[in-house]
């Protein structure tokens, strides 16, 4: 199994299982977040993002539907439907992912860079403009389409 760390953003992701290691092509995710990460509302054209939260609180938003979730939740962004997330608690938050086909894999790896160290990369303040179309022309590449902001 995979167990490659990235720093994407300001969060720490571990791919604990890549759609390369099975023959269903099944990603597991692990990501690691500070307070406040949102990213912008999105949603994925070829694949179903399943989200196990592991520690933290976190206010979710699946279609126009909002709600809290913490440790032990299950949710599910269906394909084409627009999604997001926001860790709530003071001490961020971990949950896995799950997918596949391995798009969003593959987006996490292209926008990614390899973690110095396993822990949270230093506060980088807000994306610029630049770093905001670098993720979505990105994004798009990999059947995920940015549509909307960050919850805040």
């Amino acid at each position: 199994m995979s167990t490659n760390q990235l720093w994407l953003l300001n969060t720490l992701v571990t791919i604990r299982v890549s759609a390369a290691d099975g023959q269903d092509g099944v990603s597991i995710l692990e990501h690691r977040v500070p307070q406040g990460d949102s990213p912008p509302l999105h949603l994925h054209r070829t694949e179903d993002e399943i989200f196990h939260i592991l520690e933290g609180e976190f206010r979710v938003k699946v279609q126009d539907r909002e709600q809290r979730a913490g440790p032990g939740a299950i949710l599910l962004a269906p394909k084409g439907i627009p999604h997001t997330y926001r860790a709530e608690s003071s001490q961020g938050g971990r949950f896995l992912t799950v997918t596949v086909r391995g798009d969003f894999e593959r987006f996490v790896r292209a926008m990614g860079h390899p973690a110095q160290r396993p822990e949270l990369p230093a506060p980088a303040g807000a994306p610029s403009p630049e770093a905001i179309q670098a993720l979505t022309t990105t994004a798009a590449q990999f059947g995920i389409e940015i549509v909307g902001p960050p919850l805040t």
